[in-house]
This record gives structure tokens, sequence and C-alpha cells, in this order.
């Protein structure tokens, strides 16, 4: 297959990687400039398209493209967070169409934020699909693929990242095969009825202020869908924000009054929190640009946290 790689992140970079040692022609790579958390840059993908000495483009407006797409004839695009939404007449160009990997139980989970969204929502797994593009839909497509990553109030975001960054090039060299045998090929349908469908929208940074009147269940699933690679979860001490990046739930059965965020007890290396129900053991924070056990910060239960 002539295949166009055509996005951002690590991902498609490793993607792109086995689908040509998979013996596929890589003929073009499109990307754009890249967020802040990603290991691979645009720069990156420009020095293995010299490598490969394919065109490569770097623009937000895939339309700019569709002169070099249609001289080059690729047969099939490979997509991972492209910019925009890529309308049908540039998919149109390939005859095997555009495919793009999602983190998300296609069609609940479509958008963005999703596998944040999912451990917020306190799903017990998380869905990876790989689907044929439709011109100005978000995550709409035949499926090709799909996989399961299982989850609980434990799982941090990274887990879940590591795992799709290990599945997605082997889910993309699956379905080129699944094509090349049979152009018309698909696993299932994406239903189209709005009852099956959740869209998600994008998360902020200022999302990860914990509310400490929520339950400690609510706020350990926020400090884990929030954390690395991205921002944290985070509060405030002493008027200075300090992030949680690792916590997890007491269950003592003890009765107790206290204001949420008032700090309980000093252990010899946490310390535990009030929350709105329940409580939380907090371990690792970050505070004044300091990664370290939370009691070498917060060293007086006559301290709160906001």
């Amino acid at each position: 297959m002539r295949i166009a790689i055509i996005g951002r992140t690590e991902i498609l970079f490793e993607s792109a990687k086995l689908l040509s040692k998979s013996g596929n022609d890589i003929v073009c790579i499109v990307t754009a400039k890249e967020a802040p958390e990603y290991k691979i840059k645009t720069s990156d993908f420009e020095k293995i398209a010299n490598e490969w000495h394919i065109p490569f483009v770097n623009t937000p407006r895939i339309i700019e493209t569709i002169d070099l797409l249609k001289k080059i004839k690729p047969d099939i695009g490979v997509s991972v967070n492209y910019t925009g939404i890529i309308p049908q007449s540039v998919i149109d160009i390939f005859p095997y169409g555009i495919i793009n990997a999602h983190g998300g139980d296609l069609p609940r989970y479509r958008g963005n934020a999703c596998q944040a969204w999912a451990i917020i929502n306190c799903e017990n797994k998380i869905g990876l699909c790989i689907h044929k593009m439709n011109g100005g839909e978000v995550d709409s497509g035949d499926i090709l693929a799909r996989e399961y990553f299982g989850i609980n109030i434990n799982t941090k975001i990274g887990d879940v990242l590591k795992w799709t960054f290990e599945r997605v090039p082997v889910l993309f060299n699956k379905s080129v095969e699944e094509l090349k045998k049979n152009p018309e090929f698909y696993l299932e349908k994406q239903s189209t009825e709005s009852k099956d469908i959740l869209r998600c929208y994008p998360r902020l940074p200022e999302d990860g202020r914990i509310d400490w009147s929520k339950s400690s269940k609510d706020i350990l699933r926020l400090i884990n869908a929030t954390n690395k690679p991205y921002g944290g979860a985070y509060g405030y001490f002493q008027e200075k924000k300090i992030i949680i990046w690792d916590a997890q739930i007491i269950n003592d059965g003890e009765v107790f009054f206290a204001i949420p965020g008032q700090v309980i007890l000093i252990g010899g290396n946490f310390i535990i929190v009030a929350c709105g129900e329940g409580k939380l053991k907090i371990l690792i924070v970050e505070y004044e640009n300091q990664v370290c056990e939370s009691n070498k910060i917060v060293k007086s239960i006559r301290k709160r946290l906001t």
C-alpha cells in the first residue's frame, strides 16, 4: 500500500515506522505544530521524511495539500491527532480512505480527552478503535479494529497512554492488511443513533482544580485523569499551588467532622486530608517546583488545602 501519514504524536511516528517495515510505501508526511506534552516534534517527522526521500508538509490546513496528494496518488491515509477536521474532498483522493486511531469506545466517547473523561466517569474499561474517517465529522465511520484496556479507580492516565502507544501501531498494521485483502472490510458499522453516541469536549488545565467538597473517590479519579504527562490535579496550600501526583483512598471507618481540605493526619511519608465524603491519603506532591512526599511540605494538622 502507498500510505500518507497525517497528524502528530509519537504514536503516529511509531506507526509509520511499523507500516514501512511491514512492506508498505510511505509516500508523504503531513503534520502540524505539536502540543507541549508531545515527545515527537515536527522536526522529527521532517527528519524521517528526508531519510525516506518523501514530501513533508507542516500545515494545520490539510486542504493545502490537495495538489500534492493528487500528484503522488496514495492508496490510504493513516491519521492520529491532526489539528483539524479533514474534509471529504481530501478523503476522496484516497481509494481506501483515511483511517484514524481513537482512544474511545466508539460510538461512545467521541471527541476530545476521551480517556481522561472515561477515568473521571468511573468506567471499568477504555476502548481503542481504528476507524475510517467521514469528512467533516468527528470520530465517525466504519470500525476496523477495537481493543479494550481494563481500568479501576487507581488507574492513571499514563498507564492508559502507555497501552495506547503499544497497541495503535499494531492495530493500524492489522487494519491495513485487512483492507489489502478486502477493500470493503469493516469490523462493525458505527451506530448513528443519538442514544448510542457520547460526545466528549476538551478539558483545560484549570479543570484540574480540586474541589475538596467532593468525595475522595471523585477527587482520586481527577488526580489520576490529569496525571503525567498532563498538568496534574491541584489545590492551594498557604496560597501557593500544590499539585497532587499520587494519592490513595482511606477506608478506616472513622466517623469525623472536618472542613473539606483539612489535614487530619501527618504520616511518615504522607498526609491524610478530609474530603466532602471520605478521606484521601496524599503521597507525592509538587510544590514550588519541588516534587516530594507530601509530609515534607505539610507539617501540621492546623493547616488546610484549598
